[in-house]
């Protein structure tokens, strides 16, 4: 049995509990050195073996699978954050399809999350912001023209932007062609929950000159959108005295006597 297993975005004790339990249990477990957390791999039993996948290709990551599932041993595979956000999950699960291998997902508490918690922000504001356009640059991975930063940036939704951190003057471009005025407020989170975690709030326009003020060359989210200052958004109707829900009636507003 293979298990893709959540990370959590840095912090070693944001795995959630089932994670925990599943590299405990792993006999093998194949994680992403490149980002996961080594502290993590402390929760391992003493026997289990362990593989370091930025040192791997898929071909030799499946293998080691292949040959833990012939011993009969548990593979945990652990990704940085949620497996299901840039984790290159499908190729693996569709080759464990093909050799009948069995797996399962543990979901993580993605970076973006994780950025969020560092600026104590709320992504959906009434009257701002009510949804979350989660995207990235194209590089040497690319991306389908339909998704182009500037084709989301025309609804000004909040937008977290991934993998794009060395590419902060055509990010920014493309959010002002887009529709964002330069001055719409953003931030650069580096590392977030990790001990050597910092914030910076700046605009779409000083996006690169912030992160080159600072020597953030990677491994840093952006957010983008006036959600991130939190101002003039409306009190959720859920709270409101006047407002009626399944489980409390609306409190009517007393008339003054005359």
């Amino acid at each position: 049995m293979v298990y893709f297993v959540g990370a959590g975005s840095g912090a070693p004790d944001l795995i959630t509990v089932r994670g925990q339990r599943l590299l405990r249990e792993a006999d093998v477990i194949i994680y992403a050195g490149s980002l996961v957390n080594p502290q993590l791999l402390e929760e391992k039993k003493e026997n289990c073996r362990v593989y370091n996948s930025a040192k791997m290709t898929l071909e030799e990551v499946l293998e080691v699978m292949k040959e833990a599932e012939a011993s009969g041993e548990m593979t945990v595979r652990l990704h940085t954050g949620d497996p299901c956000i840039y984790g290159a999950i499908r190729e693996q699960m569709d080759a464990l399809d093909e050799m009948g291998i069995a797996y399962e997902s543990c979901p993580g508490v993605s970076s973006f999350c994780g950025a969020a918690s560092a600026l104590n922000l709320e992504y959906t504001l009434p009257d701002v912001s009510q949804s979350v356009i989660i995207t990235r640059m194209a590089g040497r991975t690319p991306v389908p023209e339909r998704e182009s930063i500037a084709s989301f940036a025309a609804h000004h939704a909040t937008m977290v932007v991934f993998l794009s951190t060395g590419l902060l003057e055509q990010l920014s471009k493309e959010l002002i062609a887009g529709g964002y005025e330069p001055d719409t407020p953003a931030a650069i989170v580096y590392k977030a929950t990790w001990p050597e975690e910092k914030t910076f709030l700046c605009t779409v326009k000083t996006l690169a000159q912030t992160a080159a003020e600072n020597q953030i060359t990677k491994t840093a989210l952006m957010i983008i959108g006036d959600a991130v200052t939190h101002s003039h958004y409306n009190r959720s109707e859920l709270y409101n005295p006047a407002f009626t829900t399944e489980f409390r009636e609306a409190v009517k507003p007393q008339q003054k006597e005359s």
